[in-house]
């Protein structure tokens, strides 16, 4: 296949548009919705209601409703989320948690900050999230959670780690930050979102996150009501009751005007995962003939939500296209260029004579290209083809 010739005469003629190619174009998007936005704002904003509220409760239940789940705790951030999850599951000092060394390192942080132990593990080459049969050989005694990452958009194979962690009875605690809105089909033909399979989900809002706020913001899920209630209490400050404190607690409340904001763009959601995969199968129509470059695995049981699009490198010159790319005006990013247990405040809790061979090869070759809601055509066929050019 040849480089994409769709006429690049708009990028060429000024050098307005290729100077301001961004990885997430969020004003465009907004542009779109401002007037149901900018109302949804003003509403707060007259109301003066603006922690807790009429707003933060209609989005608990769109979002509860969106993802079929029983419970949805809001809270200030994805981190937060994480952090209450695995407060609430009540752990000890030096239990064992299980989390992929190929994440962001929220993931691994709040493990570490509640003075458990993170056992970093490999992933798939392909789907570059960790696996049922990598998470069972890491179990031992001091296992007490296992924290799959739905890396990118797409969800890890939730079925056969709920197996593996109820046969070792362990808690799974979903990072679904990157992939609101994925779907997960079990083998009996049931289908689920990802991020209310295991026995708790967790999400973020961050600007660039698919359903993104204008600020930060994040949520819980959950279908256990013991669960439930402890996690709000917890993001309460412990409480259960006004000034009555039963459980040590955190202060983590997603405002007002960000629930109002994800209320609307939560009607859009679908839309803008649609708009994702359009964009991530011209992608792979363009770079599926390059030999040099492995597309996005796609599996058979879950959709993929494209958070990110992300290529593999496979000749050794990931970095030279990245430098490449910048010089051409197109930004890029390497998501992750050093994996958790080769980071300085995690290294310790890894035994640094051994490998996570996957992971280590894979944070030498990926790199992720621009992917929105807006992608022009144009854009995305000067994007194309300056990566042919390169490949050439």
């Amino acid at each position: 296949m040849q480089p994409v010739k769709l006429s690049l005469n708009k990028l060429t003629e000024s050098n307005v548009i290729i100077d301001h190619i961004q990885m997430v174009e969020l004003h465009p998007q907004y542009l779109k919705i401002k007037p149901e936005i900018d109302q949804a704002i003003a509403e707060v904003v007259a109301s003066t209601r603006y922690i807790g509220g009429p707003k933060v409760v209609a989005f608990q239940k769109a979002l509860a409703d969106y993802m079929g789940v029983e419970h949805v705790i809001p809270c200030a951030n994805g981190t937060d989320a994480l952090q209450i999850a695995l407060m609430a599951l009540g752990l000890q000092r030096g239990d064992e948690v299980i989390v992929p060394a190929f994440t962001y390192v929220a993931t691994a942080e709040v493990i570490g900050l509640l003075g458990l132990k993170p056992i970093m593990v490999d992933v798939d080459p392909h789907t570059f999230n960790t696996t049922a049969d990598i998470i069972e050989q890491a179990i031992t005694p001091n296992t007490k959670a296992i924290v799959p990452v739905h890396l990118f958009g797409q969800s890890a194979n939730m079925e056969v780690i709920m197996e593996v962690a109820q046969k070792h009875r362990v808690a799974v605690v979903e990072d679904n930050a990157q992939a609101t809105g994925a779907n997960y089909t079990f083998s009996n033909g049931k289908t689920q979102k990802t991020g209310t399979i295991g026995d708790i989900g967790t999400t973020s809002f961050f600007p660039s996150k698919n359903l993104g706020c204008f600020g930060d913001g994040g949520a819980i899920f959950t279908n256990n009501d013991t669960l439930a209630e402890k996690m709000k209490m917890v993001a309460n400050h412990g409480q259960s009751r006004r000034y009555y404190h039963d459980e040590i607690g955190v202060n983590s409340r997603l405002d007002a005007l960000q629930a109002a904001v994800l209320s609307i763009k939560l009607q859009y959601l679908d839309e803008y995962n649609a708009a994702r995969q359009k964009v991530a199968a011209q992608y792979d129509k363009a770079f599926s003939t390059i030999k040099a470059l492995e597309i996005p695995t796609r599996q058979a049981n879950t959709t993929h939500i494209f958070h990110q699009y992300t290529l593999k490198v496979k000749n050794g010159k990931r970095d030279e296209l990245k430098t490449y790319l910048q010089e051409q005006n197109i930004p890029s990013m390497i998501y992750y260029p050093v994996p958790l247990h080769h980071q300085k405040a995690y290294a310790h809790y890894f035994d640094q004579k051994k490998s996570l061979p996957v992971t280590e090869q894979i944070c030498q070759e990926v790199i992720s290209l621009p992917i929105h809601t807006e992608m022009k055509a144009e854009v995305q066929a000067y994007i194309i083809d300056k990566v042919f050019s390169f490949f050439a």
